[in-house]
Formats: structure tokens, sequence, C-alpha cells
């Protein structure tokens, strides 16, 4: 299966195992990001030995996208994303959602025990 397959069918487990990475990190950041009229909080995980980042990145409106980035054997990096469904911002904690609300708005990163999240 190639990536795009995984974030398309399988966004879910994605958005799991970033989930539970998420929880077991101290420190987590969620970051702030903005470029080209747009701004977002991301939270990510990244697989170095694979060269692969899976993001939850929250946008203006309550849009969230799952974002995998990677690089291929030439080392070209590729993106993909794939906005969120309902059923899917429901996997992430309430916690996380509030935080990541609260950083898009102040437009400023916070950093935090990931247990905190599951309380």
């Amino acid at each position: 299966m190639n990536y795009e397959e995984l974030v398309q069918n399988h966004s879910a487990e994605l958005i799991e195992k970033l989930v539970k990475y998420v929880v077991t990190q101290e420190p987590v950041e969620i970051l702030f990001n903005y470029g080209e009229g747009d701004q977002w909080a991301i939270i990510s995980m990244h697989e170095y030995e694979q060269d692969l980042e899976v993001s939850i990145r929250l946008h203006i409106n309550d849009h969230y996208e799952l974002y995998l980035g990677y690089y291929d054997d030439e080392d070209e990096f590729f993106e993909i994303v794939k906005p969120l469904e309902e059923e899917e911002k429901k996997q992430l904690p309430e916690k996380l959602r509030i935080l990541m609300k609260k950083v898009l708005n102040d437009e400023k990163g916070v950093r935090f025990a990931g247990h905190l999240l599951i309380k």
C-alpha cells in the first residue's frame, strides 16, 4: 500500500497512531504556523527511519486536516493532505482540540505533558 492509499483509506488508523504517540510524550508541542494567507495549529509525529511526518492541522472555521509528508527514494519531498470527517475529528481527545483552538486563536504554540490530554 502506498502513502496516498494509506491516507485516503486508513486515516482513522493514522489518527489513532498519532494520538497514542502524543499522549505518551513529555513534552508535547502544538505549534502555530502560517503561510499564503492561511494559518493553523499543528501537532506532529515523526518517524525518522522512514522519513515520514504525520500531523493534524487545525485551520480557521474548525477545519481539521490529516497531513502526511515524506521523502521518496530520490529525496524528493511529497505532501498528502486530507480534510477530516466529523467521525475522524471525534478520535481526537477533547483537550487536544481545545488546546489546538487556543494555539490557533492566540497565534502562539504551547508545550505540555501528553498524559494531560487523557485525564
